[in-house]
């Protein structure tokens, strides 16, 4: 478990400023803009490119001729992408930053502050904003039971956003810090999830490991977001949604979450049907039983290196399924009590099997 050293006075750390594109040539300059700012000695500014075709590259050069730019020449995916970027680099923090996400200025020091008023915590988020500032895109996001994560608050007025600093359930890779000792502890991000849940997974191996997650609110970054549908995207949500579940959730948890995770199957694939994703909802069904053999070898390592209790863990997930990007079934008041009851239940069993094993 880490040790968290206790607030000081200690200069705040550099950072690595980690950005990865794909075809990115029409945004990624404006925010290379915004970020060599705000850069200081020590810092690193590295984009990697995912084989983009628009000469992403060549922009990049003459936005940040600073920059060190790391061509890939297949897309291997965000998560790859940012653990090349971090390979890459030394500095003691690294900063994954979309590459339309755009830092207001004295966002990368409040960031580097937080390293060190908060040494409890692995990894933060900037507060995100769209519309031109004025509405929230995540004040850190909320992750449910059944493995579903989303982006808290999005669309409240940013005057309605935290103003001191809060943990969360997890915190939004579009603007995402993490200590490099914690990056490095879990083993970063799972390059087999590609891109989308990716951050949520990160989130939970960091607090199953010791270490807190939050959110910066003096921190603000300007992100160009559009819940953007699709077969391909509701695949890879679906997929790396149950990556996350068999591979974080503690063994306890899990059992508990067995008959809940099986009847929302059943409702999910009713949604993806009336929706028109049916074939992406099972030909993720498909991948995961798959993949199961390469799942269950990464649990067996992420469990052995949990230090955090089932009921701990627990406590970083939510009952409410409230996300404005899911069909109107789950925010209907009968099912919202159902959610509530069960995971209320299934919280007092593992704290009684908590209580019982102190004894």
């Amino acid at each position: 478990m880490n040790t968290p050293r206790e607030p000081g006075s200690e200069a705040p750390p550099s950072l690595a400023v980690v950005i990865v594109t794909h075809n990115s040539a029409d945004t990624v300059p404006d925010t290379l803009v915004d970020v060599a700012k705000q850069l200081r000695g020590g810092d690193e500014l590295v984009v990697v490119d995912k084989s983009s075709t628009d000469a992403t590259p060549a922009a990049v050069r003459v936005a940040a001729p600073g920059a060190r730019v790391l061509e890939q020449l297949r897309n291997t995916g965000f998560a790859a992408g940012c653990n090349t970027g971090a390979a890459a680099t030394s500095a003691p923090l690294l900063l994954f930053l979309n590459p339309d996400a755009r830092p207001a200025p004295g966002c990368l020091d409040a960031l580097r502050r937080t390293a060190v008023e908060s040494p409890a915590w692995g990894a933060w988020q900037a507060l995100v904003t769209m519309d031109g500032g004025r509405q929230i895109n995540t004040a850190g996001n909320v992750a449910h039971f059944l493995g579903m994560g989303w982006a808290g608050r999005c669309g409240e007025p940013v005057s309605e956003a935290p103003r001191a600093r809060i943990d969360v359930d997890f915190a939004s890779g579009a603007a995402l810090v993490v200590r490099r000792e914690a990056w490095e502890r879990v083993d970063g991000f799972e390059v087999a999830y590609f891109m989308y849940g990716e951050d949520l997974d990160l989130a939970l191996r960091l607090w199953s490991a010791g270490w807190a997650v939050g959110v910066e609110p003096n921190a603000r970054v300007e992100h160009e977001y559009e819940f953007a549908k699709g077969e391909r995207k509701w695949f890879l949500l679906e997929r790396n949604r149950w990556w996350t579940v068999l591979s974080d959730y503690p063994a306890a948890l899990l059992a508990l979450l067995l008959p809940a995770l099986i009847g929302a199957e059943i409702a999910l694939i009713a949604m993806a049907a009336r929706g028109g994703w049916l074939r992406a909802k099972l030909a993720s069904q498909a991948a995961v039983l798959r993949e199961l053999p390469s799942i269950l070898r990464r649990r067996r390592k992420v469990q052995a290196g949990r230090t955090a209790t089932a009921i701990d863990f627990a406590r970083h997930l939510s009952a409410s399924l409230e996300s404005p990007y899911l069909g109107g079934l789950w925010r209907r008041d009968r099912v919202r009590t159902m959610q509530r009851a069960y995971w209320s239940s299934a919280r007092a069993l593992l704290e009684a099997a908590h209580f019982t094993r102190g004894r």
